[in-house]
């Protein structure tokens, strides 16, 4: 592992991988939080902050285009911006089915999906984690 290829990177990779770095942190702390605690909202707020943070971050980073300077995972991100919002309301009315659906699905495309996306070959993950 050599972290070279990642501080070669242009700030915006930086500041994405950090953010998904954070939000890959505290995923398994929220988990095993009790639900509706102080503790599990205000790490929900760290979380969906760090989340949107890895969305945003993504719009500066364009390394596989389809339309101008925007790819695929441009439109994940658009989708998990709505997902975050989507979750803090439903948090917000109570209703704890939706906001666990959305934040599953959430982790499972955004996080673990896109992040195994990232080990491809010629990506700047693969060259951090793999030499």
């Amino acid at each position: 592992m050599t972290l070279e290829p990642l501080i070669q990177a242009n700030i915006a990779i930086q500041i994405h991988v950090a953010a998904v770095a954070l939000t890959m942190a505290l995923t398994p702390v929220q988990l095993l939080l009790q639900r509706g605690s102080f503790a599990h909202r205000m790490m929900g707020r760290v979380w969906m902050s760090a989340m949107a943070l890895t969305a945003l971050s993504s719009f500066f980073i364009s390394t596989l285009k389809w339309v101008g300077p925007f790819g695929p995972l441009h439109v994940l991100s658009i989708v998990a911006l709505v997902s975050i919002g989507i979750a803090f309301r439903a948090a917000r009315r109570g209703d704890h089915k939706t906001h666990a659906w959305t934040l599953f699905s959430l982790i499972g495309f955004a996080l673990i999906g896109a992040g195994i996306f990232t080990l491809l070959p010629g990506r700047i993950m693969n060259a951090v984690f793999f030499g």
